[in-house]
């Protein structure tokens, strides 16, 4: 019998049963972080996009979480000034999926199978991971967050995008409204496409901690907003990475922390907050 969406939400909101290690990409030639199961052969991965002026270090937390859920996740720290690339960061992403599947992990109880990649990314590392799903036809799904136009646009790269692209915008955001962004950019995505509102979250709401950018970046690190995020996040790959559709009622589910308000998959779209 399938399990309720509700009960999903709150177990994948939870700490998953693998301990996770942490590792620095540095080590392989790039500045960033990656976060493992301790042990786990042909495993999914995801590489992660920041969001302007945001160390890779204020989504520990949610690279953790996906890791002890059997993924795992990895983020480079490039082009994190204010006059950071958006492309090369794309090429960035691209480049750490390609490090997660070709160096050795841990110490060597962990591979990563090259048939299961994803990407992600957070305001304009969310723009970038579409820049890099629409160049890469190995990627198997895209989730954002609060995701920002980029240069080169990323509402034309998702024409591109044939993958399931899931887009969680936060309510008051005012950094980068959904209906100039992720909206624009899950209406030109090629494949499915999925934008849930998380009605109570800012633009820095799914970052974590403190940070000197907060001076400049309208929003704070939101409690809730990372329990929404971690759970659909994780509920999403599992499902379209690693093929545990045991998760999928979670993602067809509208919550009233996370509602469905658009689905190109729909015969009829409506809107769903209603």
């Amino acid at each position: 019998m399938a399990r309720k969406a509700k009960n999903l939400l709150v177990e994948l909101s939870r700490q998953g049963p693998h301990r996770v290690l942490r590792g620095d990409l540095a080590l392989v030639g790039m500045p960033g972080l990656v976060c493992t199961p301790e042990s786990g052969l042909g495993l999914p991965a995801v590489a992660f996009g920041h969001g302007w002026l945001q160390p890779p270090s204020r989504y520990h937390g949610l690279l953790r979480h996906l890791a002890s859920w059997g993924v795992v996740a990895a983020a480079p720290a490039t082009h994190a000034g204010p006059l950071g690339s958006h492309r090369l960061l794309a090429a960035d992403l691209q480049t750490t999926l390609d490090v997660c599947v070709g160096v050795r992990l841990g110490d060597g109880a962990i591979s990563v199978d090259p048939g299961k990649l994803g990407l992600a990314g957070h305001s304009t590392g969310g723009g970038s991971a579409v820049l890099a799903a629409a160049a890469n036809p190995k990627v198997g799904a895209v989730a954002t967050l609060a995701a920002a136009q980029t240069r080169p646009f990323a509402t034309d790269a998702a024409r591109e995008c044939a993958m399931p692209g899931l887009h969680l915008v936060g309510g008051r955001d005012v950094v980068a409204p959904p209906v100039a962004n992720a909206e624009l950019i899950a209406e030109a995505w090629a494949g499915p496409a999925q934008v849930r509102t998380l009605p109570k979250a800012s633009h820095l709401g799914f970052t974590e901690g403190r940070h000197w950018s907060g001076l400049l970046v309208a929003g704070k690190a939101e409690s809730a907003t990372h329990k929404a995020a971690k759970a659909l996040l994780t509920a999403f790959f599992l499902v379209h990475l690693a093929g545990q559709r045991d998760y999928l009622p979670l993602l067809e589910t509208p919550f009233k922390s996370a509602d469905i308000t658009f689905d190109n998959t729909l015969e009829d779209p409506v809107d769903q907050s209603a």
